[in-house]
């Protein structure tokens, strides 16, 4: 696949003698982005351990050269033998797929030199506005030490031995036109050099969570990425082939304890815009990123970004849904603080961003199973087309949620995907949907979407939390099925009577059992669950 051969691993090392510092070699992923001449692209904290001043370096406003860095390191670029992903004459498909996984086949090894480590400027103010201090936000590994100072440069590599007369540039694509929802194909290196011949350019499907900054120099997706694929390439497919349109340049986002299971990538356009004096010296002409027509969403004409609502009630925040232009539903314990109702409408084809109040009509009861509140907008929605709603739910279709999660108001509604994963019912009619969406503080009150057919199956209730191991699960959540919420929401707006609700707060005990995440009732009951 064009992708993998357009990424590879870059390792660093200093002088076998060398004890301070770390003699490496110290490795990330990477993208070859031209072959005439032969240039590499990768994070540039890779190179933190030999930098001469040592972390304080990160804080120049201007490029880094060479002369930067210790004397006497050793540069590799590793990338799979040509052909290696190729269907092998003869082979049914398995066969053909272990055959590129064969350890046997090795990879290519070229020495590189540093041209120079660049800080992506566009890149910087977009990490400060949408990621504040104050937050705790840490990427890298649940214990990493990582210094935010790198997250913005990158490492610009003159490589020989990718040269070829014939070649070019990698197909790219300007990041300027994506979209929240977008498909998005990672691929980088896990581990990057510790086992090539295993991990060498590993692929991971996901969307775009989320965007900031200039011309979306910031992307988030929630493509599955392992420590070791930071300067792995992030591409967008299309029907002339993948284009290359981020770098990864964080694995993993942490904020405070809780993983928000994401990927944080710097747009390329906004890469090749802070180096163009760096690679203009180097004799290197860069030919435009070229600009990109967005597919039409699928869906059906349905937008569910038009549907989330950020909902703030004093110090505490979640996500909401619009069902209609003035109602608007929620989960219970994000507004149970009781203080005035703040509602911030995501710009919708109609509307402009809007910020509406609105107040509690009705709420659940702390026993009920269902965390449900519904709010009454004081202003109705211009123009709102409200969502079709499901009346059937199938495991394993695909599905997406929408809210505000982790970055609040800073960036607008993140999307995240995944499956259906299951549906738990009780006499038949269900009761909660399960899914692997990222889902993490904040989210609570977004709605989950059918990929397939656009229509609204549920709103998120919560994720997962080990209680014992004091561990956050994003991708085992709980959602409330659209289908026990559309009846009293239906006599709500015939009558206006908020008793209309009254039967959530009577649902059976096997719904509570399922959202106490317990056996259902009947012998033998076991310990409470710990989830």
């Amino acid at each position: 696949m064009a992708e993998e051969q357009a990424c590879c691993v870059v390792s660093v090392s200093g002088p076998p003698d060398a004890s301070e510092p770390p003699a490496g070699p110290w490795s990330c992923s990477g993208v070859i982005l031209s072959r005439r001449p032969g240039l590499v692209l990768c994070q540039g904290a890779v190179f933190a351990p030999f930098l001469r001043d040592g972390p304080d370096a990160w804080a120049q406003p201007r490029a880094l050269l060479p002369d930067a860095l210790r004397p006497c390191l050793r540069l590799l670029v590793l990338q799979p033998p040509a052909g290696t992903r190729a269907p092998a004459l003869g082979l049914d498909a398995p066969a053909a797929a272990a055959a590129a996984r064969s350890p046997a086949g090795g990879s290519r090894q070229h020495e590189a030199r540093l041209l120079a480590l660049v800080p992506c400027g566009a890149f910087q103010q977009a990490l400060a506005r949408a990621f504040g201090q104050a937050e705790r936000w840490r990427f890298g590994g649940e214990a990493a030490e990582d210094d935010r100072r790198a997250l913005h440069w990158f490492a610009w590599l003159r490589v020989p031995g990718l040269d070829s007369p014939g070649g070019g540039w990698t197909a790219r694509a300007n990041a300027s036109c994506l979209r929240k929802g977008e498909g998005l194909l990672a691929c980088g290196s896990p581990f990057g050099a510790l086992c090539p011949d295993l991990f060498l350019n590993t692929l991971s499907r996901g969307v775009v969570s989320n965007l900031a900054g200039e011309e979306n120099a910031l992307i988030l997706t929630d493509a599955r990425c392992l420590p070791g694929t930071e300067g792995g390439g992030a591409f967008l497919p299309s029907p002339a082939g993948p284009r290359l349109v981020a770098v990864i340049a964080a694995s993993f986002c942490w904020k405070g304890a809780e993983w928000v299971g994401l990927t944080l990538l710097c747009s390329l356009a906004a890469i090749l815009g802070s180096s163009a004096s760096v690679l203009d010296e180097a004799g290197v002409a860069v030919p435009p990123v070229p600009g990109r027509v967005a597919a039409v969403q699928a869906g059906g004409g349905q937008d569910p970004l038009g549907w989330a609502a950020l909902v703030e009630c004093g110090a505490a925040w979640g996500s909401g849904v619009l069902l209609a232009p003035r109602l608007l539903l929620t989960c219970r314990h994000v507004v149970e603080a009781g203080a005035p109702l703040c509602v911030t409408l995501a710009p919708g084809p109609s509307w402009a961003a809007t910020v509406l109040g609105g107040h509690v009509v009705f709420a659940t009861e702390e026993s009920s199973p269902f965390d449900v509140a519904v709010v009454e907008l004081e202003e109705s929605v211009p123009g709102f087309v409200p969502p079709r709603l499901a009346d059937t739910f199938l495991p394993g279709e695909e599905v997406s949620v929408v809210g505000f999660g982790a970055l609040g108001r800073a960036c607008g509604p993140s999307v995240t995907a995944g499956v259906l994963s299951a549906v738990v019912a009780v006499a038949g009619r269900p009761v909660m949907l399960q899914t692997t969406c990222a889902v993490h503080g904040g989210s609570s009150g977004g709605p989950l979407v059918s990929s397939r057919s656009g229509r609204l199956l549920g709103i998120v209730a919560s994720n997962t939390r080990d209680t014992g191991a004091g561990a956050t699960y994003p991708h085992l959540n709980f959602c409330i099925p659209i289908t026990v919420l559309q009846p009293p929401v239906t006599r709500y707006r015939r009558t206006g009577n908020p008793a209309a609700f009254a039967a959530l707060n009577r649902a059976g005990e096997g719904a509570r059992a399922a959202w106490r995440l317990q056996r259902q009732p009947g012998p033998p009951r076991g310990p409470p669950s710990k989830l």
